[in-house]
């Protein structure tokens, strides 16, 4: 219990470093797709389950969470990010439990923009190929359950970004925390840290450009600097409590604080209604995201205008009654349409 205080109690320490408050900094970060949450199940909350969602959509939300997985899950999810934007988020995972109290896990996420017409100084009307920028996150987890109450973990992320002829890797650590109250666990308390790591820079021959000095027509290559950026590291704080309605229904709600280094800092709010029976659960979800200004349309910073809904069924197969489970979320990006996010979970026994 004297560790898990000191980790809560260095996450805190780092935090007042990492997040100073200085409005220069908004927007000025790179590798934004890291805040993008690719599960369907938690961005259905409002992304606010730091402190109750479990399973292999923990490596996302908190670390700690990931200790709560049974034995096998396996994840499969897409989006439809930014709605009419034309760019697909594809993301898949399995975690597995390897002994009582450790779990371990590795997903993947990638970010398609489409084919985009190559164009040059002396092609800018294209015609001459596409090229097909991409972003992708490599996650390595790992959660431990300490006792009853505590949980912990760490997620190792290796980071890129491509472009035609420009690239840029980075690495990156999350940690979490969770204590768990109550006699059926119904009180959750949980803390995380995450996109902490060295900063990143553009490199390719995208920087190289030939010039020719007209004095005597000698041609040379020069690169270009490209400026590093910063990873967008943020804290956040949540809690969740559950209301056991019936021995076959609960109502949870959870509710969180984000601060982030580089953007507006966020307050988050969500419901989680569930009903199961024997071979069946069914849930519906709803949340709602707030920052500061907005909800002034001319002026807002986000994309996201708040509200989340969503839904999951799940349904024991098969002679070992593994769970098979279907999840659905909606996002709404003001002209962008709504973001669509549909998934598969397999939990294995």
């Amino acid at each position: 219990m004297k560790s898990i205080i000191n980790v809560a109690f260095a996450l805190t320490v780092v935090s007042t470093t990492l997040f100073a408050g200085n409005e220069d900094r908004v927007g000025s970060a790179g590798a934004s797709h890291l805040l993008i949450n690719p599960w369907a199940r938690g961005s259905a909350i409002g992304e606010s389950g730091i402190a109750s969602i479990n399973g292999l959509e923990a490596q996302f939300n908190n670390i700690a969470g990931l200790a709560f997985t049974d034995k096998t899950q396996i994840k499969f999810n897409y989006s439809n990010w930014m709605g009419n934007a034309g760019v697909a988020l594809n993301s898949a995972g399995i975690a597995q439990r390897i002994s009582e109290s450790n779990v371990i896990a590795i997903s993947v996420q990638s970010m398609n923009y489409g084919d985009v017409p190559i164009t040059t100084v002396a092609n800018p009307e294209g015609n001459i190929g596409f090229f097909s920028p991409r972003a992708n996150v490599f996650n390595v987890g790992f959660a431990k359950k300490f006792s009853s109450s505590i949980y912990g973990g760490v997620n190792f992320k290796v980071v890129s970004e491509n472009i035609f002829n420009l690239r840029a890797s980075g690495i990156a650590l999350d940690a979490g925390i969770r204590y768990v109250s109550g006699d059926q666990q119904q009180l959750k308390f949980g803390i995380a840290l995450k996109n902490v790591g060295p900063v990143m820079k553009f490199k390719g021959d995208g920087l190289a450009q030939q010039v020719e000095y007209v004095s005597n027509g000698f041609i040379a290559t020069l690169e270009n600097r490209s400026a590093s950026f910063e990873l967008p590291s943020l804290l956040a704080i949540g809690g969740s409590y559950d209301f056991i309605l019936s021995d076959e229904s609960r109502l949870s709600l959870s509710a969180s604080f984000q601060a982030n280094s580089f953007s507006k800092d966020q307050y988050k709010l969500g419901l989680d209604y569930g009903m199961a029976t024997e071979k069946l659960a069914f849930n519906i979800r709803g949340g709602f995201v707030y920052e500061e200004g907005l909800l002034d349309q001319e002026n807002r910073s986000n994309a996201l205008v708040g509200p989340t809904a969503g839904f999951s069924v799940d349904a024991l197969v098969g002679k070992n009654q593994s769970a098979l489970g279907v999840e659905y979320c909606s996002r709404f990006a003001g002209v962008f349409g709504i973001i669509h996010t549909l998934g598969v979970t397999i939990s294995l026994n």
